[in-house]
């Protein structure tokens, strides 16, 4: 078997604040110890035995060896966005944070969507999806406009009942609100939020999906792509890089991602699975729900074992995040925090290592591994974590 990685996205489980998160808003955050803290018996024994409470101070969770080389990733690009992280985690840093609109978008922007959709427009808020669509959902279904929402991170997200609005046509008119979100309205993602239901009793559905602005760079999957290695997706991953690089298979929850990532341990690949675990972010971070967040962190812990089972002997496994997203704050945003990694095969020492100043590190890792030349803005720890 040719050398295999596994980049592993638990979407929003950040490891405390980072060192400019005061500049965000976010000083104090912690994802996974304010979580763990709120919970009465915590227990990650997985995780724990990987070396996870070695990386920070865990309620539940204790220090000292480890089975995983181990340490924290400082996030070095402006912003706290998936997109940002994930395009860092693979080379690529953005100097300015894509824009943001906490009064929503400019009347012009508005109006300009709706005539090249040729539908109206509600909405035009910052708020939480949920309470977006419990807000403007009969609206919508009465009119057939467009719910228009945004929030503190830079997304322009499109809410449409899949009975009033046909999802080819949402997406559609996200491909539209892509095409014209230039300078200096180039938002991280549009996305497509289409729900179902009666009034009163409207749910989002898992057929959700993002229009990220192409990578600014050349990304590890660039050159991964150049030098004819094989990339799979599970999740999001495509969506985030504007498809470059790579497809995903893309999954209704975090049970289905774990699936298709035992599926693909279990067959004859070669190259590099990136992968995406977006519940932690999407259910329960931007939701306030801590009781969720513990969940999902006990569903993947419950999962590990199966994981690493499926690993072979060239084959490395990178277990990390792309921003916080701290339930326990008042804020139903992304925070700017620090993120763990574990480094987890059967040639891995199992090694602390010392706090990273950016994501980059890990895609120069793998790049080192599968035998390409680049390194992005990182720098590889190879040489300090496979014996």
């Amino acid at each position: 078997m040719p050398r295999r990685a596994i980049l592993l996205i638990l979407d929003g489980v950040g490891i405390g604040a980072a060192h400019d998160a005061h500049r965000y808003g976010d000083t104090g955050s912690h994802t996974l110890g304010h979580v763990l803290a709120a919970t009465a018996h915590p227990a990650l024994p997985h995780l724990n035995a990987l070396g996870l409470g070695d990386l920070d101070t865990l309620h539940g969770l204790g220090a000292g060896a480890g089975r995983a080389a181990r340490c924290t990733l400082q996030p070095a690009s402006a912003g706290k966005d998936s997109t940002t992280g994930h395009w860092e985690l693979c080379g690529v840093h953005l100097a300015q944070p894509f824009p943001t609109y906490a009064a929503g978008f400019p009347q012009e922007v508005v109006d300009e969507f709706s005539r090249r959709t040729g539908r109206p427009v509600i909405g035009n808020v910052v708020g939480s999806g949920t309470d977006v669509i419990s807000r403007f959902g009969e609206e919508q279904a009465r009119t057939g406009a467009w719910i228009l929402y945004t929030s503190a991170d830079s997304v322009f997200q499109i809410a449409a009942h899949e009975s009033v609005i046909p999802l080819d046509e949402l997406y559609r008119g996200c491909e539209v609100a892509r095409e014209m979100l230039v300078p200096p309205h180039n938002v991280s993602r549009v996305i497509a939020r289409p729900f179902i239901g009666p009034t009163g009793a409207w749910t989002r559905t898992a057929n959700r999906r993002d229009y990220s602005i192409e990578p600014t760079g050349e990304t590890l999957l660039d050159a991964l792509a150049a030098a004819g290695i094989e990339r799979a997706g599970v999740g999001k991953v495509d969506d985030l890089f504007a498809g470059r690089g790579i497809r995903s298979r893309h999954t209704k929850d975090n049970a289905e991602g774990l699936g298709l990532i035992r599926e693909w341990l279990g067959g004859a690949h070669g190259g590099l699975l990136f992968a995406n675990l977006v519940d932690f972010d999407q259910l329960y971070g931007h939701r306030n729900d801590v009781p969720g967040f513990y969940g999902a962190l006990r569903q993947f812990d419950d999962a590990l074992p199966s994981l690493l089972s499926g690993l072979q002997e060239d084959d490395l496994l990178f277990i990390t995040a792309d921003h916080g997203n701290d339930p326990t704050t008042p804020s139903t945003d992304h925070a700017r925090e620090r993120v763990p990694l574990l480094v987890v095969g059967p040639r891995v020492r199992p090694v602390r290592l010392p706090e990273r100043s950016t994501f980059s590190d890990v895609g120069a890792t793998i790049a080192e591994w599968l035998g390409v030349s680049f390194r992005g803005r990182g720098t590889s720890l190879l040489s300090e974590v496979v014996a």
